[in-house]
């Protein structure tokens, strides 16, 4: 059993418009399977009794989440989506003020990330723990590694290399901490570099490749084989 002392929130940034996809519109609302990313995303913390709650960020004129997450218990539309990613968490952080405790975990997962399972979930609460930085979900590095600098071709050892995924968890005030004291929003790729930029090293948890980011159209169908075929645990 999970101690209960801490909630576990998510929070899912989802005000962006998708440019890379080539869609009509913002990717998180394309359907995959029989329903939009962004409600597959949803589900899946719905599905997990581990969560006490879940916020999705979307911008202020955002005229489709109604439709797509219809209005239910445990899930909340803040519309106060920023310009970025980061922004969008900032500003979701500063909304949740007073409403979660600062030692409360918020999960952090990308609304492009459909394949995210309860399983996946619980197997990142579990591992964390009460590590006193926090998590995320990465894979660790299989392939060979080529870096092309001005048309010179480099191989990069891979050694303890990860691909970073989400939910990336962090507590409520540790992460509105580090991400205030971001002064170049371009050095921080992820909610966990913000962090690292403390002086501080989260737990990578193995994740599993279902937990894909639907970024370029041919996603889209491994992400749909994925969700016909979902994560369990092992």
């Amino acid at each position: 059993m999970h101690a209960q002392s801490h909630r576990y929130i998510a929070l899912i940034p989802a005000a962006g418009v998708g440019a890379r996809m080539a869609a009509n519109g913002p990717k998180q609302y394309l359907t995959l399977g029989d329903k939009p990313m962004l409600r597959h995303t949803v589900d899946a913390f719905v599905a997990s009794k581990l969560i006490a709650h879940t916020y999705i960020v979307v911008s202020a004129d955002d005229p489709l989440i109604d439709t797509v997450v219809p209005a239910q218990e445990r899930v909340t539309v803040l519309r106060c989506g920023g310009s970025s990613r980061m922004e969008s968490v900032r500003n979701g952080l500063a909304q949740l003020h007073g409403s979660v405790g600062a030692d409360d975990w918020i999960l952090v997962h990308d609304a492009a990330r459909p394949g995210l399972t309860a399983a996946l979930i619980e197997r990142l609460i579990t591992r964390t723990g009460a590590h006193a930085v926090g998590s995320l979900l990465a894979l660790p590095v299989v392939d060979t590694v080529k870096r092309e600098v001005a048309g010179q071709v480099d191989t990069i050892a891979r050694d303890g290399l990860w691909l970073a995924q989400t939910p990336q968890m962090f507590r409520y005030q540790l992460l509105k901490n580090a991400l205030g004291a971001v002064t170049d929003p371009a050095t921080i790729t992820d909610d966990a570099s913000a962090v690292e930029a403390l002086g501080l090293a989260p737990l990578l948890v193995e994740g599993h490749p279902c937990n894909l980011k639907v970024t370029r159209p041919d996603d889209v169908r491994i992400a749909e084989l994925y969700l016909a075929n979902p994560f369990h645990g092992i």
